[in-house]
């Protein structure tokens, strides 16, 4: 995908960038001892990665995980990660319900006949949560075009449809919310709260529990 192509050139224009450092003595043998951390630690996560995106492959992952990566911003590792947490879409009763339960609901400062809403609660699920602001950050710079289907998934069309307009409903409001002049940070989380509902209706349909 575009967002994987693009990491992995900045990843190898950092790494040329620190090979044409040049320091002599202690300190080049400080900079040996981290870069192979680094490397080490790169190759880790990589060995991880392989492990999750065969786990979100089997039986008990694999619809929900293809139906959720049909959302632009979202792919196989976020949409298991995703899906993981939530362990059922179905057991929430509501959008809503999965977006509070991601700590995405805005929090209210109530005092007599005034009410005043704040910043999202982040009372939840932190790992969900940090999910979906990941993703709708996509939504600052992608196009309202539909994503492109990936080899090999079997997604059905209502589905795929619920997606797009997903995608395109997103991105009219990200483009809203900047020019209603929000700043980057609270269009964002806006963003990823809509995006939680998305991902709940859709989950539920994989589920087969939405129609």
């Amino acid at each position: 995908n575009a967002d994987g192509a693009r990491k992995k050139a900045w990843t190898r224009a950092h790494w040329r960038w620190v090979s044409e450092i040049r320091l002599e003595g202690p300190q080049r043998d400080a900079l040996e001892y981290y870069v192979t951390a680094a490397r080490c630690a790169e190759s880790d996560r990589r060995q991880l990665e392989r492990r999750v995106v065969a786990l979100a492959g089997t039986d008990r992952w694999r619809a929900t995980v293809e139906a959720l990566s049909c959302i632009k911003g979202v792919y196989t590792l976020t949409a298991f990660r995703l899906a993981a947490e939530a362990g059922s879409f179905s057991r929430f009763r509501s959008a809503p319900a999965f977006a509070s339960w991601c700590g995405l609901t805005p929090s209210e400062h109530s005092s007599g006949e005034s009410e005043r809403r704040g910043g999202i609660t982040k009372a939840g699920n932190a790992l969900a949560r940090t999910a979906l602001i990941e993703s709708a950050w996509h939504y600052s710079t992608c196009s309202p075009r539909p994503k492109a289907p990936a080899p090999g998934t079997d997604v059905p069309p209502a589905i795929r449809s619920r997606a797009d307009d997903c995608t395109a409903r997103l991105h009219r409001r990200r483009e809203a919310l900047a020019a209603a002049g929000k700043s980057a940070c609270k269009a964002n989380a806006a963003v990823a709260r809509e995006l939680a509902c998305w991902v709940w209706e859709i989950g539920c349909r994989s589920e087969g529990t939405v129609l």
